[in-house]
């Protein structure tokens, strides 16, 4: 694999000059339009010793943590590899968590991530990214899903997730095969920071479309 300079570098090299370059702990995130971004991603295969892999994983939630945000793909940091990390505390607002199906999701590091549905069933919500900031879009995905992982370790992950931790974990793992949410996004419903606010209640996807012009029924 290759580093930002075009020399070549194993992976330990590659992950010990991120750490070794964090802003006190907290790594860049790569922004949309880097290459790296949009590439597969090779296998984990326990390829890192525990220490520099617990040193990473840390960095990833932090980095994430201080985003913030609840999910964070190697790719986002550089890294042409299949880990993630994920965490949601949820909401406070009730009406918007069970709008969503929005609960609290423990931190999770996957390996070799994949997903496949479970059952037929969409949802369209707003959602964002850590390298796209300041933007949203409406984006469907798969209500419940079957996640299958590993741990670092190569323990099996093997889980059926639903509602917003699903979106997570697919959201997290199309970034692994090269995908942005933006791909599959609702081109009208694209909405800045500023202005997101106000698309921010439960209901917010159905006032959204009649206000800007697009069809949440559409496939």
């Amino acid at each position: 694999m290759t580093g930002p300079s075009g020399a070549v570098h194993s992976l330990a090299a590659l992950v010990g000059e991120l750490l070794e370059h964090a802003d006190d702990g907290v790594l860049p995130i790569l922004r949309a339009g880097d290459p790296v971004l949009r590439r597969r991603v090779m296998p984990y295969r326990d390829d890192l010793d525990r220490g520099l892999l617990n040193d990473l994983v840390a960095a990833m939630f932090r980095t994430m943590h201080a985003a913030p945000g609840v999910g964070l793909a190697a790719p986002q940091i550089g890294l042409p590899i299949a880990l993630a990390v994920i965490e949601d505390p949820g909401t406070t607002d009730p009406a918007v968590a069970d709008a969503r199906d929005r609960r609290p999701c423990p931190p999770m590091i996957l390996a070799n991530p994949t997903y496949e549905p479970v059952g037929t069933d969409v949802a369209a919500f707003y959602e964002g990214c850590l390298s796209i900031p300041g933007w949203l879009a409406v984006r469907r995905r798969w209500r419940t899903v079957r996640l299958r992982a590993q741990t670092p370790d190569g323990a099996p992950i093997d889980e059926v997730m639903h509602g917003w931790t699903a979106r997570i974990v697919q959201h997290e793992t199309d970034h692994l095969a090269g995908e942005l949410y933006l791909d599959r996004a609702e081109p009208r419903s694209l909405a800045h920071e500023s202005v997101a606010g106000r698309w921010a209640g439960p209901a917010h996807p159905i006032t959204a479309a009649e206000a800007l012009g697009f069809d949440l029924h559409e496939p």
